[in-house]
């Protein structure tokens, strides 16, 4: 396995608390990064629920917020879809 580097700019206070958390499972950071990462990759998938916080969605959708709308109807996007395609 070749190692490579990651550079992640964080909170300090933020990095702080989650290093004394982790060491209570007994790994430090960067076995955490990996053991998220391993996940990300084996699930195909953010391996735990992301909360619905205006923050997180700030974060996750950076240029799109206010670009993408969620449905009431779940068929509506279908719909329109379908519409485009005609």
């Amino acid at each position: 396995m070749s190692a490579t580097t990651i550079n992640v700019s964080t909170d300090s206070a933020l990095k702080a608390k989650a290093q004394l958390v982790l060491a209570e499972f007994g790994l430090d950071l960067p076995s955490a990064i990996n053991v998220f990462l391993n996940q990300v990759v084996n699930k195909r998938a953010i391996p735990f629920e992301i909360s619905d916080s205006p923050e997180v969605r700030r974060a996750t959708l950076g240029g799109w917020e206010g670009k993408i709308v969620m449905s009431d109807d779940f068929n509506e996007p279908m719909e329109e879809f379908e519409e485009y395609m005609k």
